[in-house]
């Protein structure tokens, strides 16, 4: 199983999330909001990273001629796209597209046959933390998704919940932000470690 930590915003939390035995790391290009990261920071960060850590670029409903160009500039391995972008726009991206789809039901389902994409990943309907802890996702409604499509899971994890989340669900990876924050834009070292090690421990390694 994959764990992605996102909201990375600076070269310590990233070092600190890698040592913690993170597969990818989510830096948010979204202006506006309270996790952004600029590309000429991100662009740093990244080129520190080790290799086989995968840095993801989280973007909203942003022209595909900025989000190709911030993936260039910072040597994205992935994009994530959390807005409202229907199938057609993400067409044409060479990086591996990940969509995020607001889940509140099993309604939601029908909406992932229509779009073609390497994973879905899989929030709350609620917009950003501010640092407050967000609400699950219903988990039943995930394990159905689970089975037909790869998802990361995300909406409300912390180290409490991780492993008997991914019990329930069986992803293919997990996604934290608040969950695992000292404030936002901040991570709390000890809740890395031990999110990392629950989610391990759930899914067998």
């Amino acid at each position: 199983m994959r764990i992605k930590l996102c909201g990375i915003t600076n070269l310590e939390d990233a070092r600190l999330c890698v040592e913690a035995g993170a597969d990818a790391l989510g830096f948010i290009f979204v202006e506006g909001t309270p996790r952004y990261v600029s590309p000429d920071t991100a662009a740093a960060i990244i080129a520190a990273l080790p290799p086989f850590v995968t840095p993801v670029g989280v973007f909203w409903d942003h022209p595909s001629g900025h989000v190709k160009a911030v993936a260039e500039q910072c040597g994205l391995g992935a994009l994530q796209f959390h807005g409202d972008e229907a199938p057609e726009d993400l067409h044409g991206y060479r990086l591996p597209a990940i969509k995020t789809l607001k889940i509140a039901g099993p309604d939601d389902l029908a909406r992932m046959s229509a779009y073609r994409v390497s994973a879905f990943l899989l929030d709350s309907p609620a917009r950003w933390s501010q640092g407050e802890a967000r609400p699950t996702i219903p988990w039943e409604v995930a394990a159905l998704m689970a089975r037909r499509h790869p998802v990361l899971l995300s909406g409300g994890l912390t180290p409490d919940n991780v492993a008997a989340a991914v019990a329930r669900v069986s992803p293919y990876g997990v996604d934290v932000v608040s969950g695992v924050e000292a404030s936002p834009g901040r991570k709390d070292p000890a809740r890395v470690r031990r999110f990392v090690a629950e989610a391990r421990t759930a899914a067998g390694r």
